[in-house]
């Protein structure tokens, strides 16, 4: 409220006022933008709650099971909105903008993306202290950074101190005062955490080799993923302000860092879900898991054998897709004892497993999904760009899609050039193509909006560009996107799993039992007034 009315005060007066008004901006006109932000919001308030537990329990000075059952459906419900969010936005940006991909490692998407990583970890190190009694201090510090990195957030798009196409503002007043904010909630809380947290003394006792070990590396390699994004987002603010030059830290930097530690998850969940608490064997997890990894392994070996250019990219990436949702599988047929067990006990088990459990498993195999897309497409992923006139043939894909032309049409605040795209595959009619190119007068802004026809297994997508030699040609970019749509599928399925575990029976309150009412007592013939 203070920062509404000292720095952003929306009853402020333009003079003279607009006579059509200021207008939304363009990018923003759109239903994908009523979804995204929303979502996000409620995830980093969310994480405030963690927070709030984790300041609570440090000035307590007490953290046990109860606290971690308390923490978790709280962590949860943020991360289900922060996944629900990233995923919307990055649909939204991938038919919106016209660019062609999915996820471009801006500063504001990377600001969304590090509190979800945290919250993921600070999920897993819940579960320990829950179950074990043990990780205290690392569970609290956790929920300080998960919170801590919302509020960085917040400062990365309201001060304008790093360039973004999604910064909202520039006014140094609006950046002083988040900064402000930013002392007093991160510097107070991490201050609270170095005088109180020694205090937290572990009491569970593990091998490196169990559950616990596991939950560990899980958390090892999602916080340090994180460091990865934080450190190559802030990284031009940082060299800016030690000697004053503007560098510039792109996809390439997050790719080669960042993709390293994720393979590396992908790698260990199997190997966590089935191992047992306290103590463990490779051996016996490695008998549980073997058939998902002789599935993952024919994956991989058949792409590869079939792979023309014999690119590792896509065997490497499925094939870790494929073991993270068979070992899944994996997972639940252990408990259910497929195999070993008749089909009624077997479904029986399965009925009766743990919602928690049945959301775990279902958010990894949505994990799994997600890596599948992000492999598929970013391997196979066929494009051509030139400048067309009407009546050319664009062969991309193994599709020849015809340009038909472009008309004008005007729309409620802007004019719109409107193509039409015919696509065919051996001879038969695949999909109509209608890509726009939009320009707001108000704003004086134009605006690309794809034409995408979407499928399971495949987009064909197209985007018009700008028009050249006085309209006879037009620049138009075309795009044969496999398996783009399992990206979003994937964090849909994990948001399912996380919902999935939220409605476990140990994080509801149950209502007790109301105790039936008994007639008032009634002193025995015996006693007498006075006893």
């Amino acid at each position: 409220l203070a920062f509404i009315l000292w720095t952003s005060n929306p009853f402020w007066r333009l003079f003279p006022a607009p006579p059509d008004g200021n207008d939304l901006n363009p990018l923003l006109q759109d239903p994908g933008l009523a979804f995204h932000p929303p979502f996000l919001y409620l995830g980093y308030v969310g994480l405030s709650m963690s927070y709030s537990f984790a300041i609570a329990a440090l000035i307590e000075g007490r953290v046990d099971a109860a606290w971690a059952r308390w923490v978790r459906p709280w962590t949860l419900l943020a991360w289900i909105n922060l996944t629900l969010g990233i995923a919307l936005g990055s649909w939204w940006a991938y038919y919106e903008l016209g660019w062609g991909g999915w996820w471009f490692w801006d500063p504001v998407e990377n600001a969304s993306f590090m509190p979800w990583l945290i919250s993921a970890a600070l999920l897993h190190s819940a579960i320990v202290v829950e179950k074990r009694n043990t990780l205290k201090s690392w569970t609290i510090l956790l929920s300080i950074f998960a919170f801590s990195l919302s509020l960085i957030g917040t400062f990365i798009v309201r001060s304008g101190v790093i360039t973004s196409v999604h910064a909202f503002a520039s006014d140094p007043t609006r950046g002083v005062f988040i900064l402000g904010m930013l002392v007093v909630a991160i510097g107070g809380g991490l201050a609270l955490y170095a005088w109180r947290a020694p205090k937290m003394r572990a009491e569970g006792v593990f091998a490196p080799v169990s559950r616990e070990g596991g939950l560990i590396l899980n958390n090892l390699l999602l916080t340090v993923a994180c460091a990865v994004v934080f450190l190559g987002t802030l990284a031009p603010l940082f060299r800016e302000m030690i000697d004053g030059s503007k560098i510039s830290v792109g996809a390439p930097f997050f790719d080669l860092s960042f993709t390293p530690f994720m393979i590396l998850l992908a790698i260990a969940l199997p190997f966590g879900a089935v191992m047992p608490w306290k103590r463990g064997h490779l051996g016996k997890a490695w008998r549980k898991i073997m058939i998902a990894a002789a599935i993952a392994f024919l994956v991989g070996a058949l792409l590869w054998g079939l792979a023309e250019d014999r690119s590792p990219f896509a065997p490497i990436g499925i094939a870790l897709a494929a073991w993270v949702v068979f070992g899944a599988l994996a997972d639940l047929a252990e408990r259910s004892k497929l195999g070993r067990a008749s089909i009624g006990e077997t479904i029986r088990r399965l009925i009766n497993l743990p919602r928690a459990d049945w959301g775990k498993s279902i958010a990894h195999m949505g994990f799994g999904f997600t890596i599948f897309g992000i492999s598929a497409v970013s391997a196979w992923e066929t494009e051509d760009i030139r400048l067309a006139k009407v009546g050319d043939v664009i062969e991309v894909g193994g599709y020849e899609i015809t340009f038909d032309g472009v008309r004008g049409v005007p729309g409620p605040n802007y004019n719109a050039d409107i193509g039409r795209f015919t696509a065919m595959k051996n001879g038969k009619l695949e999909a109509l193509l209608f890509p726009e190119k939009r320009f707001y007068q108000v704003q004086q802004m134009p605006t690309t909006e794809a034409g995408i026809h979407s499928g399971l297994t495949r987009d064909l997508y197209v985007v018009l560009g700008d028009p050249a030699d006085g309209g006879k040609q037009w620049a138009v970019r075309s795009y044969v996107k496999p398996w783009a749509n399992w990206i979003w599928l994937g964090a849909l399925v994990m948001a399912l799993g996380g919902l999935v575990s939220l409605t476990d029976r140990r994080y509801r309150v149950g209502a007790v039992a109301k105790a039936q009412k008994r007639a008032p007592a009634t002193p025995s013939a015996a006693a007498t007034p006075a006893e």
